[in-house]
């Protein structure tokens, strides 16, 4: 609530000042260059004709840019050093001009340091570029980012899939079964080689045939 209060009346003050200041650049305007120096002369400014060209280009573009909120920050400082130097150099001889013209450049110095508020096109603008820095960090840090997980990412190749065992069909028998022992013995004699007569297998190698005695005379 107290935000938008300052913002409501940052916006009337910019208006009413910025008003005041387009109204009297446009009087000058209006009633022309060589006039509005006549006047500087009589208030003993030197080179009236520039002061003239300088305060009403300063009134018009200022006013117009306190209204809008654009640049409040400088152009309230800009504002405020015009009215400073026609109070100091050409002082009005009227005392309502002056009074108006110390309360101007007050209230300009006031809308610098202050700001123009959130019903302004500063405000718009620093909004966009607010949000189009945060994409860009967004971005940056995203990058970093993929950058720094593809160097932690060993460069290993991948690992080939295991296979999976074929599936076995529910109707075939793949549980062991102990080998007969009558098949086994029959199995162990038909390797076994058939040993020759006379022969007798010795840790297994035929023993020689004993040899006979020979006659003795």
């Amino acid at each position: 609530m107290k935000q938008v209060l300052r913002d409501l009346a940052a916006l009337v003050a910019r208006v009413g000042v910025g008003g005041i200041f387009f109204a009297n650049g446009w009087t000058k305007l209006e009633n022309g260059l060589i006039n509005t120096g006549a006047k500087f002369l009589e208030q003993g400014a030197p080179a009236p004709q520039a002061w003239a060209t300088v305060t009403m280009l300063s009134e018009l573009i200022g006013g117009a840019l306190l209204i809008a909120g654009l640049a409040v920050s400088i152009t309230g400082l800009i504002l405020f050093a015009e009215a400073l130097a026609v109070f100091l150099v050409a002082t009005p001889l009227n005392p309502i001009t002056t009074n108006e013209l110390i309360l101007l450049g007050a209230a300009s110095l006031l809308l610098a340091v202050v700001g123009a508020g959130r019903v302004s096109v500063d405000h718009m603008v620093v909004i966009r570029r607010r949000e189009s820095e945060a994409a860009s960090e967004f971005a940056a840090d995203s990058e970093a980012d993929r950058v720094i997980a593809s160097l932690r990412e060993p460069d290993t190749p991948a690992e080939a899939p295991e296979e999976t065992p074929p599936p076995v069909s529910p109707t075939e028998d793949t549980a062991p079964h102990p080998r007969p022992r009558a098949q086994a013995a029959e199995s162990k004699r038909a390797d076994d080689p058939i040993p020759a007569p006379g022969d007798t297998l010795v840790a297994g190698r035929k023993k020689p045939p004993p040899r006979g005695r020979r006659p003795t005379d």
